[in-house]
């Protein structure tokens, strides 16, 4: 997973230069990069603990193991997972955070449709709401609840949205995190245009997370904002891979971000 200076240089010298998301860099910029990361932080979702006829354990251990590795090489401040962690029976959610509780970074979680509790058990299990904000280096984190007890897709509270958003405005960048897609880019999405009409009335909006579409692990962009997945790490179906997403956040505010797959960098790329 390390990425070797000398074996990268190696297979540079072919073309002098690697050519990320449309500029050419050389190696030592590449290098260089790496030394200017201010916030570093996990994305992933769609662990589905639980569901029948898939290796729910296995995807849990795999997570876990390749982001503490992950971790082990490169300086993480936090991770998300962004929804969907159980599959429909609530008996599974205490048994899930035992799962997850072996990431060992500080580590924070969205509800979404699969997630079927109520509120007020959500919070009795994890010890934060469903509708949950903190900061972070001067970026302000916003976790929203996109589905009801029964797994009907909403939009998250207005009111919560609009109070931290307004608060968010004292932090250089914020970062958004909703389980459910709030543009109806694909299938399984909702449409929210007061939500997102809202959001551009937010210049510090750096990013929103969505998880929910297992085979999308690209970026979308509206009206400026990226909204970015990262497909999936369990369930039935999606990407072909199961892995997380990681986001760099430079000194000079720029973000780079990547899939890991789980154990190797891919899409790589500058918003």
């Amino acid at each position: 997973m390390k990425l070797d200076r000398r074996c990268f240089l190696k297979s540079l010298s072919i073309s002098g230069a690697i050519f990320l998301s449309g500029k050419t860099v050389s190696a030592a910029e590449f290098f260089n990069s790496r030394k200017k990361v201010k916030l570093r932080f996990i994305v992933a979702s769609d662990g589905h603990y639980g569901q029948p006829k898939t290796n729910f354990d296995a995807f849990h251990e795999s997570l876990v193991k390749n982001i503490n590795n992950f971790c082990k090489e490169q300086t993480v401040d936090f991770c998300v997972i962004n929804g969907d962690l159980f599959h429909d029976e609530p008996s599974l959610l205490p048994i899930v955070k035992q799962k997850l509780d072996q990431i060992q970074i500080p580590y924070f979680v969205t509800k979404g449709n699969h997630d079927k509790v109520s509120e007020a058990r959500w919070e009795e299990v994890w010890k934060m709401p469903a509708n949950h904000t903190f900061e972070i280096k001067n970026n302000a984190i916003i976790l929203g609840n996109t589905a009801t007890e029964k797994g009907e897709y909403v939009s998250p509270n207005l009111e919560f949205m609009k109070e931290s958003l307004e608060k968010s405005q004292a932090q250089k960048n914020t970062f958004i995190f909703l389980h459910i897609p709030q543009i109806p880019w694909v299938e399984h999405c909702i449409d929210s245009p007061e939500l997102i009409k809202m959001f551009e009335n937010y210049k510090n909006i750096k990013a929103v997370f969505h998880g929910h579409i297992h085979t999308l692990d690209d970026i979308k962009v509206h009206h400026g904002i990226p909204y970015i997945f990262d497909a999936h790490f369990g369930g039935s179906w999606g990407t072909e891979y199961k892995g997380f997403r990681v986001v760099e956040v430079m000194k000079d505010n720029a973000i780079l971000t990547y899939m890991m797959n789980p154990t190797e960098r891919i899409l790589e790329a500058r918003v």
